[in-house]
């Protein structure tokens, strides 16, 4: 088209005497083709009125089509004044209007905004046609010694413009805000191929493909375009990229203010997308690759060849790997130390990863987990087995200390396996980890871990100093044969056993969703056995209580480790050769968490004598629900006579001693506090 309109000026121009003459003069013609475009339906009309200086042209096309540019236009009207210039030529400048003219013009301008204008000059020297709205300025030069090259010229012209264009290379896409300035030389010979070439500079660029699988935003740089337009086109982009992000897939970057070096040829496959025979990156020591790959017509991987290389991994996190980790829940994550890595992808599945790391380091800034010394080999395959190793010298999981550890890796049919278990030292015990099998994500699904795990004598008073419990003492250890994660989520088979306060705690059905992703949420069923009361109550600063306690929690749900769900009874039993006493410190502590008073019999006025009481029964419950817990106490019970009430305490000998509750609804935060000002001893006895 930006060709086929000089031609048609040049046909006005010819038609010029005859109008000076007879004041109109009309040409019809039915089909002109050009190297770039062909036009159907013309109509060319001359308005000359006699003497004057300059002419009325109009000129109107039915159809113009440029498939080689992708442009095609509907009922293109281009109205201009047509006069002489002193070199013995022409010009002439007016609106263009019509089908696909206006609705891009509509896309570019705002409101109240000039229409697109059109001027033409030409001689027997050359001809120059420019396009412009506002301060967006294409211009097209050529020469008649030169029939077969156009020189455009780019001044802030809106991407837009070039969305036919884009669209010719891939389908579906399109482009937003930016803007392009550039030179570029259009040789377009009527039996070969059409060319462009020239530098390109791109200002604030906005695009993204049919699904929104491939998205950019604030995209500058300073390129050259080779492009070889025909039923196997090739493009060349080659220069620096300043600044923008984007997406393509989960992988997410952000361009750094520095330069970043590209170079990219494609060639096109028709129906079947794009191979990229060359692709580099070029940025510092954060991030060099170069590879090679194929797309489909979608822009999707279907091959891929890559080789990287990062001696800093510090910067590499927030600008190329947040995506990917914000998919595994583990937003902001600080790394260092170096690593060099192959990949291979063939018909869309990973079938290759080699990645070499270099005294690396690995830490999540809120806390939950951190690697210190990382450094070996990791090697994934599809196909031949491969061996390999990777080993730490320290890390940490929610404040839980482990020490160096190696792990022996085997990889084949698209699994990673542990080759024999491995033992990692963790707080006065150890974990050890057997039967790891870990599969990763495919098209038609997320990444798959299976494991075994053992712990064995864990010192749990080091486990509660470091999440910050209460000083409790005792050694955990237990067996869970299968861990299985997907979905973000790990279901643990079999149970741990805590050995604590001379008793037993076991959990078991335990499961575990979004490890280190938002607001984790942790199930289990844990049963308690034969707990020492009077070690207990003294950890938790809870009074004085002596005795043998079972219990149970049942439908444990914690979100982001805070219970929201939970049913859980205590009770004490009888033991042989144990005495069961309740201090008057405990009786008010319990009173004061359960909403309870104390009754007395007739020795009630002498409680205040005592500093202890003998007690047959204790029992206590509570079901959480909806941030409301549902009190309970000892079953069968005579001492309430209350619907409502419930006996926590049940008293033996003199003086007796009985505790009540009277609220079974109490809110859970409250309670929480209760337990809370108990521990420090801030609560008062209340004596009915």
């Amino acid at each position: 088209m930006r060709r086929s309109i000089p031609c048609l000026c040049l046909a006005a121009a010819l038609l010029a005497p005859a109008a000076v003459q007879a004041r109109v003069a009309q040409a019809r013609i039915a089909r002109m083709h050009t190297p770039v475009a062909t036009l159907e339906q013309v109509q060319v009309r001359l308005d000359w009125a006699e003497h004057a200086d300059s002419g009325q042209l109009r000129i109107r096309a039915g159809r113009v089509d440029a498939p080689a540019l992708g442009y095609h236009f509907r009922d293109l009207t281009w109205t201009c004044p047509l006069r002489r210039t002193p070199e013995d030529g022409w010009q002439c400048e007016g609106a263009l209007r019509g089908q696909g003219v206006a609705q891009r013009a509509l896309a570019l301008r705002g409101q109240g905004a000039a229409p697109l204008r059109l001027g033409i000059h030409f001689d027997v020297d050359a001809l120059t046609a420019t396009l412009a709205q506002g301060q967006a300025r294409l211009a097209l030069e050529r020469r008649t010694a030169t029939p077969d090259l156009t020189t455009l010229i780019l001044t802030r012209v809106p991407l837009v413009w070039a969305q036919a264009l884009l669209a010719q290379a891939w389908e579906g896409a399109s482009f937003g805000k930016g803007t392009l300035d550039g030179r570029l030389a259009i040789v377009a010979p009527a039996a070969a191929p059409l060319r462009v070439s020239g530098p390109l500079r791109l200002h604030a660029a906005a695009l993204q493909n049919a699904d929104s699988s491939i998205v950019g935003e604030g995209l500058g740089g300073d390129f050259q375009l080779a492009y070889v337009g025909s039923a196997a086109a090739r493009v060349t982009v080659a220069g620096v990229l300043h600044g923008g992000e984007f997406l393509v897939g989960s992988t997410y970057v952000a361009l750094p203010p520095a330069p970043v070096g590209l170079h990219i040829e494609a060639d096109s496959a028709g129906a079947e997308g794009w191979r990229l025979p060359r692709i580099e990156w070029r940025d510092g020591d954060v991030l060099a690759g170069s590879g090679r790959a194929r797309l489909a017509p979608d822009g999707n991987v279907r091959e891929l060849e890559l080789q990287a290389h990062s001696g800093d991994l510090g910067p590499l996190a927030p600008r190329y790997l947040s995506g990917w980790l914000g998919v595994l829940g583990l937003s902001g994550v600080e790394l260092r130390g170096g690593v060099d890595m192959t990949t291979r992808i063939e018909d869309g599945a990973l079938v290759e990863v080699t990645a070499v790391v270099r005294d690396a380091g690995l830490h999540d800034p809120a806390g939950r987990f951190g690697f210190d010394g990382l450094r070996g080999d990791l090697r994934y395959s599809a196909e031949a087995p491969v061996d390999s190793q990777l080993q730490w010298t320290a890390g940490e999981l929610y404040g839980l200390e482990f020490g160096a550890a190696a792990i022996p890796l085997r990889s084949g049919d698209g699994t990673l396996r542990s080759r024999a278990p491995w033992r990692v030292p963790m707080q006065g015990g150890s974990l050890t980890l057997s039967d790891v099998a870990i599969r990763p994500a495919r098209e038609d699904a997320g990444a798959d871990i299976r494991f075994g795990m053992a712990l064995e004598g864990i010192d749990f008073g080091r486990v509660s100093k470091a999440l910050g419990l209460p000083a409790f003492t005792g050694v955990l250890g237990g067996e869970i044969p299968s861990a299985h994660y997907a979905n973000d989520r790990i279901d643990f088979d079999g149970g741990l056993t805590l050995h604590l306060f001379d008793g037993t705690v076991r959990f078991s059905e335990l499961a575990l969703e979004r490890p280190f992703g938002t607001a984790p949420s942790l199930t289990a069923d844990i049963a308690l056995k034969g707990l020492d009361l009077a070690r207990l109550t003294e950890v938790l600063g809870f009074g004085t209580i002596t005795g043998r306690l079972d219990g149970s929690i049942e439908g444990l749900r914690l979100v982001d480790w805070t219970p929201v769900a939970f049913d859980a009874r205590f009770a004490s039993y009888p033991a042989p050769g144990v005495k069961q006493r309740i201090s008057q410190r405990a009786v008010q502590d319990i009173g004061s968490v359960g909403d309870s008073s104390f009754m007395a019999s007739l020795q009630g006025q002498l409680i205040g004598l005592f500093s202890d009481f003998g007690y047959r029964r204790l029992g206590i419950g509570c079901r959480l629900e909806n941030q409301i817990c549902t009190m309970s106490g000892l079953s069968g019970s005579a001492g309430a006579q209350d619907e409502n009430a419930f006996t926590i305490v049940e008293g033996s000998g003199v003086p007796r001693l009985d505790v009540i509750g009277f609220n079974r609804a109490v809110d859970w935060t409250t309670l929480v506090q209760r337990l809370l000002a108990a521990g420090k001893g801030e609560v008062a006895p209340v004596i009915e």
